[in-house]
């Protein structure tokens, strides 16, 4: 069985979209398993329905009113380039006067899901074989949580994920079946092994990450920021050592493994989402997933 697997990584996941979209168009890969954690959950029901064309259009034209109802920070350039988040004090405010666990709300994130991923659509799949998991942070247990489509009805699928997506404490703390989650990506950034837990004999997987860090993050300027730091730092930890984990089990189990990194630093603030950066990251994305496979064949022939 063949599985794709793609990582958290917000905006970035539009190059996800590019990678995902040569190896299913160009390379007729059929996935029957398909496997996401935050934004790689947002792609994933589209991609095994063959929808490449409309998420496409859906990921790359998505703004920051797209996702947040209350939007904790303003966007800032920086005087070298670059863009940088400073605290949106007042909505901030709003949002503790509300009595909100948050810095900032993304109910306008879980209407565009909804809107995007029809009734129907929703029906196709569950009724295919294949199956569509999505990664969940279960905050109050402590432990990581997989999301099958044949599992749910159709609004609590959509709220799995939307709740895999919600980068706290920036985005919306869920409270679901008695329980506080979160964005998948605090427990598991790239859901390798529970793809091969779940059957697997080939994975693809599209990792959000350059394989080696290229950049010294620039000093805090303030707490948004630091947090933002904070929780990279974090997030790289969890990423390498699910790769690291994934490798040895597909190590026990004979199961191939083909990793797509970025090939270069797309943005230090994956919270910032520019719809002219993002088109642009994902036909990067489909030329660098075919240029890997014309390097991955010259590879291959000069072995034999």
């Amino acid at each position: 069985m063949r599985a794709l697997v793609i990582s958290g990584g917000g905006s970035k996941g539009a190059f996800g979209g590019g990678v995902a979209q040569y190896l299913i168009e160009d390379l007729k890969y059929e996935y029957e398993l398909f496997v996401g954690t935050s934004t790689g959950s947002l792609l994933i029901s589209h991609l095994a329905l063959n929808k490449l064309e409309k998420i496409k259009k859906v990921y790359t034209s998505v703004t920051q009113d797209s996702i947040f109802s209350n939007c904790p920070f303003v966007i800032k350039k920086q005087k070298y380039g670059g863009k940088e988040i400073a605290i949106n004090h007042l909505n901030v405010l709003r949002n503790f006067i509300k009595g909100k666990k948050t810095f900032g709300e993304s109910k306008n994130l879980r209407k565009l899901i909804e809107e995007t991923f029809t009734k129907e659509e929703f029906k196709e799949l569950k009724e295919s074989i294949i199956d569509v998991v999505v990664t969940v942070s279960n905050l109050s247990l402590s432990q990581v949580e997989y999301k099958s489509i044949n599992d749910y009805e159709y609004q609590d699928f959509l709220d799995w994920i939307w709740i895999s997506c919600n980068y706290v404490p920036f985005m919306s703390l869920v409270y679901k079946e008695g329980c506080e989650y979160a964005d998948g990506g605090f427990g598991s950034m790239v859901p390798i092994e529970e793809a091969l837990n779940r059957g697997a004999t080939t994975v693809d997987v599209i990792i959000l990450e350059t394989e080696v860090t290229y950049f010294n993050r620039l000093p805090s300027k303030n707490v948004f920021s630091l947090l933002t730091s904070v929780n990279a730092y974090l997030l790289d930890r969890v990423e390498k050592q699910n790769i690291r984990i994934g490798k040895y089990v597909a190590s026990k189990n004979n199961a191939i493994i083909n990793l797509y990194y970025t090939p270069t630093v797309l943005t230090t603030n994956s919270l910032v989402f520019d719809k002219a950066m993002m088109q642009q990251w994902w036909e990067s994305g489909l030329v660098y997933a075919k240029q890997k496979n014309i390097e991955l064949n010259e590879i291959k022939e000069q072995d034999t």
